[in-house]
């Protein structure tokens, strides 16, 4: 993409709050904070949105288990969130809590109430209900009489007399934006399963439950206070809510309404909500459409599921705490594979540190700016930028987390070369004229790279990035970048030596 002025808006999706964050989480919330930066290092105008799903049943049911009020339980659990895009230096512009902010309920009322009358019914339905997806299950769902998403939860029949949506209604147009790619899905893989799922039949979805059994909890159906909007109404409302859209803001309006690219990242598990009921909705209220939905893939503990019964669930806090946020950023964009399922071993992540890290542009900028401390007077003059062999913004625009940073690590690799091969280490202290002149070329073209390879960085590993730019533009080297790790101490942990 060429630098120039455009709209752009970019989400993650919003979690439920009735556990802590877990590294899928991270994952979502660095890869969509990838994007936002590449945008903006574009010169665009970006509004970048996170928060949380606070009004599903299942963070009611978890409130209750732990003996606390609903409100104090979500609010407590949302601040933990908060609290990692703070800790992984995400640059969210916005942050939305469904049950607490004020923009929300009146904006998720007035998208229900901007449905076409003939799109809406009140209806008796009985099915097999999954609190873990908050959605009624059909057999075909079903295997063995389990989720699939939460095999451990067996679905609960329920009847009771709900609005349902006519998705039906909306099928062919759908089919047709997304076949299209008028509203991309990437991977391919998840746009061909959302369009063989549209083609199967899409059947009226249930979009309001009892207030009995919404336990009092969510966003009330408007004129009928016996009705609590089906969660997903609710939460997937919250990309215009938080953009002032119930009161026609200015930011509605040029983040979304005008915007010239509005994306969405999203788990795998929910790629059916995000492309076809969102969309839907969307389409009765007669407004714009998302244009890309970016559909990660799950990360894997050790080859199991995560799971606390397992003891394998990764605390993301304590990896940054250990390590650092770059560090864990770094391995999140290239070594989590951005399409397929990706296993996470700490063994994994310290060979990355030390292999990548240490040993990549940690040495590489060690070495470089030893050089220009010891041997320029002045720091080396930035004539612009030098381009990358491989275009950096050609895979982040395909989400190629992976590719995009390999692509920056082949750099190093070239320069960590040239500095073996050239050797301007020992070449400028020459009492040839013309050999020290040579290697202090050679050592303000390796400044420049270096500080080239920061530009690029930004995106990934922004604190690293703006430490080699301060020390290229002051000609100063920096701290140890990445301390290397040793073998585990006596009492099993990691140590930084």
């Amino acid at each position: 993409m060429k630098k120039g002025q455009k709209t752009v808006f970019i989400s993650t999706a919003i979690p439920y709050v009735n556990a802590a964050p877990h590294l899928g989480h991270a994952i979502e919330f660095v890869q969509a904070d990838i994007i936002a930066r590449y945008y903006r290092s574009l010169k665009n105008d970006v509004y970048f949105l996170s928060g949380t799903d606070d009004n599903a049943l299942k963070n009611v049911l978890k409130a209750e288990e732990a003996g606390k009020d609903v409100a104090s339980f979500v609010g407590e659990n949302a601040e933990i969130f908060e609290k990692l895009l703070n800790k992984l230096e995400i640059s969210n512009d916005g942050f939305i809590k469904t049950s607490s902010d004020p923009r929300h309920a009146p904006g998720a009322q007035k998208l229900w109430s901007s449905f076409k009358p003939e799109d809406v019914e009140k209806k008796t339905y009985q099915g097999l209900y999954c609190v873990g997806c908050e959605e009624f299950k059909t057999e075909r769902d079903l295997v063995n009489g389990y989720c699939l998403e939460h095999p451990n939860v067996k679905p609960e029949m329920v009847k009771e007399e709900n609005y349902f949506f006519k998705l039906g209604h909306y099928a062919k147009k759908i089919e047709k934006f997304i076949a299209s790619d008028e509203l991309r899905i990437v991977p391919e893989v998840r746009k061909n399963e959302v369009l063989a799922f549209i083609r199967s039949g899409l059947e009226d979805l249930s979009i309001s439950r009892s207030a009995e059994r919404a336990h009092g909890w969510g966003v009330p159906v408007a004129d009928d206070p016996g009705q609590i909007q089906y969660v997903w109404v609710d939460a997937l409302s919250n990309y215009i809510t938080a953009l002032g859209y119930a009161y026609d803001g200015e930011e509605f309006r040029k983040y979304w309404v005008e915007s010239d690219e509005r994306i969405h990242v999203i788990g795998k598990g929910i790629s059916r909500f995000h492309a076809i009921y969102w969309p839907a909705f969307l389409l009765s209220a007669d407004l714009p459409l998302p244009k890309t939905l970016f559909v990660h893939a799950y990360v894997t503990v050790g080859g199991q599921k995560m799971s606390k019964s397992l003891g394998n669930v990764i605390d993301p806090f304590a990896i940054i705490e250990e390590y650092g946020a770059d560090a864990f950023r770094y391995f999140l964009a290239r070594h989590v594979h951005p399409f397929e399922d990706s296993d996470f071993t700490m063994e994994r992540f310290k060979k990355a540190y030390n292999a990548d890290l240490v040993n990549g542009i940690g040495n590489l900028t060690a070495r470089v700016m030893q050089m220009a401390v010891s041997n320029l007077d002045d720091p080396v003059e930035l004539t612009g930028e030098t381009q990358s062999e491989v275009d950096v913004g050609m895979h982040l625009e395909k989400f190629e987390f992976d590719r995009a940073i390999a692509a920056i690590w082949e750099r190093i690799g070239h320069n960590d070369a040239l500095i073996t091969i050239k050797k301007p280490f020992s070449c400028i202290k020459s009492d040839d004229a013309q050999v020290k002149e040579e290697a202090v070329l050679i050592l303000k073209k390796l400044v420049r790279e270096l500080y080239a390879i920061a530009i690029d960085l930004e995106p990934f590993m922004p604190a690293t990035s703006k430490t080699i730019i301060d020390a290229v533009i002051a000609n100063k080297k920096p701290e140890n970048l990445f301390p290397r790790l040793a073998e585990a101490s006596r009492e099993g942990g990691p140590r930084k030596e």
